[in-house]
This record gives structure tokens, C-alpha cells and sequence, in this order.
């Protein structure tokens, strides 16, 4: 099944959407395709921050403009394109990596967990073994000095994974991805975030209410107090949409 994805652009950086109906799908549906042929991807869940992040960091926008997918992860994001006129979903990152790791376990594909603290990374793992028997899966932590890292990388290659999820941090996982993925470049690299907190049952997903009514941010926020400078860069984010005419609906 070839999956058709739309480019529309927030602040100069590019996204790529799918039917909203089948959001999730289709990205789960273009990964799968990309393994199968052997291509390989960086996959960028992105949020206001981010292109906030890339309006600072040449570098950092570099990143997002190289990554073959960048998915609209985060309700400002949202709320940005449809007001461009562009019908769309959230699709959170930690769901759509959820999603590829059953198929992982059916399909044969090896998956690598990079980052968190030791401990956590290990109960992610278990966490997972624990559901899909037939999974593939190695980790390492996120906590490695200069000479850890090498031994991580020359693991990583002898792993040979087709899925790599990294849980550094935005935007060191997007960096760190980029420098990297030339090892394994039939590798789908994405950037997971907190994901192994919430895997390892450290830290709890916001509850189905808030995450429906778009406030999961906030349940973030309540959970992780130190996040409000981050946070900044939410109204600055409006503001520059808002008067950004690129980002203005044309009928």
C-alpha cells in the first residue's frame, strides 16, 4: 500500500500529513513501507517547541528540514495548520511508536531503546518482552559518557535494528539522531521523548479526558513543574503564527 502525505508548513518548517481519519495508520503504514525497501528515515514528532527551537538554532532546523518524516505531534501544531484550513489529527509520538511495536514483534524486526536512566531503560524493556514474547529488543541508557557512547554505537551496529527509538530529550535525540543514523541507514530512527518513563511506570500518560480535550501539556506540566520554562515558547509560538501570513487561511 503506497501512503500519500501532504507537505504543509508551519514557521519555514515542513510536515507531513495524512487523512486525519487514518493519521496514525498511515504513518504506521509508511514506516513499515520504508523498512520493507530497505530506505531507512529519521521521524520527527513535532511540537511548537521544536519550531521554536529551529527559529533559534540553524543547526536544529537543519535537522527538521533533513528528516524524511515530520509528524504534527502537539495540539499547537494542530491548531496552526487548521487555521491554514488544513483538516488534521494529533498523532503523539509515544502512539505511533506503540503502534510499530507489535508489527516489530510479527514482522522480525529487531528494536533498539536508546536513553533514560539505567533502571528505567531496563523496565522498558521488560515492560515490552512482557507483551510480545516474539520482540526483539536491547537497550542502552541515555546516561553514557564519551567512551559508553562508543561501546553503545558499536552495539548498536552489531544489533542491526530496524526501529530505533531514542529517549535523550528534544532536541538532543534529534541531534544525536542525525549524527548517527549514517550507521544503520536502513534504520527508522525517531525521537520518543519521556516514552520510557511512562513504558517503565515511573511517570503516568495523561488520563483519555485530557489528552481529549487537548490539555495533556498541562497534565505534563502538573507532573513535571520545572517544564514552565520550556513552556515559554508556547505564546511566542501563537504570536509569530498569528501574524505570519503564510500561516493565514486562503480560501
Amino acid at each position: 500500500m503506497v501512503v500519500s502525505l501532504a507537505i504543509h508548513s508551519i514557521l519555514g518548517v515542513n510536515l507531513h500529513i495524512a487523512l486525519p481519519e487514518a493519521s496514525l495508520q498511515s504513518y504506521a503504514t509508511w514506516i513499515e513501507a520504508r523498512i520493507r525497501e530497505g530506505q531507512g528515515a529519521q521521524v520527527v514528532t513535532c511540537n511548537p517547541e521544536m519550531i521554536m527551537q529551529a527559529q533559534r538554532d540553524p543547526t536544529f532546523a537543519q535537522v527538521l528540514q533533513a528528516a524524511e518524516l515530520v509528524i504534527p505531534d502537539g495540539i499547537g501544531v494542530v491548531w496552526a495548520l487548521r487555521r491554514q484550513g488544513i483538516c488534521v489529527q494529533r498523532v503523539p509520538g509515544i502512539e505511533l511508536a506503540e503502534a510499530l511495536i507489535p508489527l516489530a514483534a510479527e514482522r522480525g524486526w529487531r528494536l533498539a531503546l536508546v536513553g533514560g536512566r539505567p533502571e528505567v531503560n531496563r523496565a522498558a524493556i521488560r515492560h515490552w518482552q512482557a507483551q510480545f514474547s516474539g520482540l526483539t529488543i536491547w537497550g542502552y541508557h541515555g546516561y553514557f559518557s564519551d567512551t559508553e557512547e562508543k561501546e553503545l554505537l558499536q552495539a548498536l551496529q552489531e544489533f542491526r535494528p530496524q526501529l530505533v527509538w531514542v529517549g535523550l530529550g528534544s532536541p538532543r535525540q534529534e541531534l544525536w539522531i542525525q549524527k548517527w543514523r549514517p550507521l544503520l541507514p536502513q534504520a527508522i530512527w525517531m525521537g520518543v521523548g519521556g516514552s520510557f518513563d511512562i513504558w517503565a511506570g515511573q511517570k503516568r500518560r495523561a488520563p483519555r479526558w485530557w489528552r481529549d480535550h487537548h490539555l495533556e501539556w498541562l497534565y505534563r506540566l502538573y507532573q513535571e513543574p520545572w517544564r514552565w520554562r520550556r513552556m515559554l515558547a508556547l505564546p511566542k509560538f501563537v504570536w509569530q503564527v498569528l501574524w505570519d501570513p503564510s500561516s493565514r487561511w486562503r480560501p
